[in-house]
């Protein structure tokens, strides 16, 4: 097991290798629909410190606030990370990003935003939400909460040791790739 903590130099990453186990801790960011497209139409710098070496993930938590007012996670499951396609290699070179964390994995592009910028895609285990806010020890701060909602709102959280597993790295690795293709020869061979 791997333990990398934020914020993350380009050489720890470029160690990372598809198939590694990592404990990550430190600040991460959630980011979206909503986030990504205004990330890369507007380039906010409210965000940038958080992103700078950092981690983004793909996740719509659901929260709660105390009495005290303070906001904590009670599930925080990935989302499917391919809806963020279209945006993500902009933004991992937009905001020096070194890791992305969801479900599902992602596509062409963002795959060469990996390896020229240095990042990799991490993959958390889907369904196992509440086991995940586990690792959430703080919520630092949100932003725009009020415009984007609890889904899509920037949530700039403390994690300690949460669990992943990458799936692409910055050399052009992708778990995603590999068994998309060993299933499409199985299927071949099936069909005749």
């Amino acid at each position: 097991m791997i333990k990398l903590k934020t914020p993350i130099p380009e050489s720890e990453i470029r160690k990372l290798k598809v198939g590694d186990s990592v404990l990550l801790s430190g600040i991460i960011v959630t980011a979206r629909d909503a986030a990504h497209k205004l990330m890369v139409e507007e380039r906010p710098d409210f965000i940038r410190q958080a992103l700078k070496e950092g981690v983004i993930y793909h996740c719509g938590p659901v929260v709660r606030k105390d009495e005290q007012g303070n906001w904590s996670f009670v599930s925080a499951g990935p989302t499917t990370s391919n809806r963020e396609e279209p945006y993500q290699a902009a933004v991992i070179s937009e905001y020096n990003v070194r890791g992305v964390i969801g479900k599902g994995g992602m596509g062409a592009k963002t795959a060469d935003g990996l390896q020229k910028n240095g990042a990799v895609y991490f993959h958390a285990v889907g369904g196992a939400g509440t086991l995940i806010a586990n690792s959430v020890k703080k919520v630092t701060t949100v932003h725009k909460l009020e415009e984007f909602g609890t889904p899509e709102a920037f949530w700039v959280i403390e994690v300690e040791d949460f669990p992943l597993v990458v799936t692409m790295d910055s050399h052009g690795g992708s778990l995603h790739h590999e068994i998309l293709e060993k299933s499409a020869a199985v299927a071949k061979e099936l069909i005749g």
